[in-house]
């Protein structure tokens, strides 16, 4: 049986993810409430982040393994963020705190602003439903 290899970078998934949180929030930033949408793209930002994580700890493993321990280090540093923050938002949705989501949203605004967004490129069939899958695997 022959290995998987992955033809997609990390870093360019990673990208890819940031693209749609950063276009989520700006969705988001413009709801005057919580409506249904709004808390599927809450949820879809909670995913993306979570796929993000999993390419960080992808770019890390490769690094130790070609022995750059103080590269993989430095990584490690640039996004010890991501964890305690998707864990402060999932906690928010799961529990249905809803007042404080735009709190929750606001720390995370200075990761994403390097990402200008012109133009809305994902489809809201992207986070259509994602709110429920979300209740469900929690």
């Amino acid at each position: 049986m022959s290995r998987i290899i992955s033809t997609e970078r990390p870093g360019k998934i990673r990208h890819q993810h940031r693209r749609t949180i950063a276009e989520a929030l700006r969705r988001l930033s413009q709801k005057t409430r919580v409506d249904d949408e709004a808390k599927d793209l809450s949820a879809l930002i909670v995913f993306s982040l979570l796929a993000m994580a999993d390419t960080v700890d992808q770019t890390i493993e490769a690094w130790e393994k070609r022995d750059y321990y103080l590269k993989a280090e430095r990584f490690r540093e640039e996004w010890r963020w991501l964890e305690p923050t998707t864990d402060e938002l999932s906690a928010v949705i799961y529990e249905g705190q809803w007042d404080q989501l735009p709190v929750a949203l606001a720390q995370l605004m200075p990761y994403f602003s390097d990402i200008t967004v012109k133009k809305m490129t994902r489809k809201p069939s992207l986070w259509q439903g994602v709110y429920e899958k979300f209740m469900q695997e929690n």
